[in-house]
């Protein structure tokens, strides 16, 4: 089959006619979004697949024969694709799901036990964004990441020497991400000690999976790391990641910083938004603070990271050599919103020092 150019071709893995049915109905709505073909599990896929491989797999964890999660680790080992999980808001799905993106999927979308068909169309620009994102993914990088090299701090070379600052001990670090973050985030958390200081992340995720998510990680990571709850202390040690469709907020509290966990539109077409974050830890924190944008798809967070680079705070992007998608750090660096662009190994050493931005712009002249 020949291939349309800026065509994204797309091959659907689930044991539901009618899942399969819908979802092609969907993504062949989109713009430059083509399915080429479905099956009802792996077994069956990799016959098809062998014929024609696509861009971007869309697989259910849950199926006969061969779990999804198996079927993911068979394809990284033997022929490495962008695979975006679609899963089911259950405790059991958002589990399996995460054990997925661990093992290199690079996206979510979510399905209904109820009204499918009205939930997907509801659902279009996010499944546009997450098939579009995964297009873009570089699966090597992705490779790297699931190898998960030994992590010694100590014996880390990072891009950008630093020496440890003790002129605060409140310093709030902001990070946001979206295609590939999952595996980019767990990268930099198992890396850092328990001192380091407070964490507030905004990882693009759908309801339902950042309680999982950071349950994962908290198994991982020396640090504490959960899924926020409405007036969480930011604290040193502990990491609050934005539960999925609510906007996290930071927020000043006499000498303590807390966040806000509240509702509200998509803003830059997501929420949780990472430009809602950014923007609140501009007002709360200014120059106290660490702005932090990594891999992702699209343009969310660009503007709120201006906003705080404009109040005095450090802010990095992740480089596009270590993004598995160089979207969201270009349209930031785009903004005028960055100090530096750093490796990913370099971003615990960054957090651990807590630099301000005149040393950090000074060690970049060293």
């Amino acid at each position: 089959m020949v291939k349309k150019m800026n065509e994204i071709r797309v091959f659907l893995v689930d044991d539901s006619a009618v899942v399969r049915q819908v979802l092609a109905n969907v993504l062949n709505s989109i713009p430059d979004i083509t399915v080429i073909g479905s099956a009802p599990d792996p077994i069956f896929a990799l016959k098809k697949l062998e014929q024609d491989w696509p861009d971007v797999i869309v697989l259910d964890i849950e199926m006969p024969r061969m779990d999804g999660v198996t079927f993911l680790k068979k394809l990284m080992a033997e022929h490495p694709i962008p695979v975006v999980i679609c899963s089911t808001h259950t405790v059991k799905g958002a589990s399996a799901t995460m054990e997925a993106m661990s093992a290199g999927a690079v996206d979510i979308i979510t399905k209904p036990t109820v009204n499918l068909k009205g939930f997907l169309q509801e659902s279009k620009a996010l499944m546009a964004n997450a098939i579009k994102g995964a297009a873009q993914a570089k699966m090597a990088r992705v490779q790297n990441l699931v190898a998960k090299s030994p992590i010694n701090i100590e014996a880390t070379k990072y891009v950008v020497p630093l020496k440890a600052m003790a002129e605060t001990t409140d310093r709030v670090v902001a990070i946001g991400l979206s295609t590939g973050g999952t595996q980019a985030l767990e990268s930099v958390l198992t890396r850092l000690p328990q001192t380091s200081p407070g964490i507030v992340v905004v990882q693009h995720m759908p309801e339902a999976f950042t309680a999982a998510f950071a349950a994962r990680l908290d198994s991982v990571c020396q640090i504490s790391v959960r899924e926020a709850k409405d007036n969480d202390r930011v604290m040193s040690g502990v990491v609050l990641i934005a539960p999925g469709g609510m906007h996290l907020l930071l927020r000043r509290s006499g000498a303590q910083y807390r966040v806000e966990v509240k509702d509200g539109p998509l803003v830059t077409r997501h929420k949780p938004s990472v430009n809602v974050l950014f923007r609140s830890v501009a007002t709360a924190a200014g120059n106290n603070a660490i702005g932090i944008i990594m891999t992702g798809m699209g343009d969310d967070g660009a503007k709120g990271m201006k906003e705080l680079h404009d109040t005095g705070a450090l802010t990095i992007a992740q480089d596009e050599a270590s993004c598995v998608v160089y979207g969201m750090p270009k349209e930031a660096v785009k903004a005028g919103g960055v100090d530096g662009e750093v490796s990913l190994l370099s971003i615990p050493e960054l957090i651990i020092n807590s630099p301000n931005r005149v040393l950090f712009l000074k060690s970049l002249k060293a």
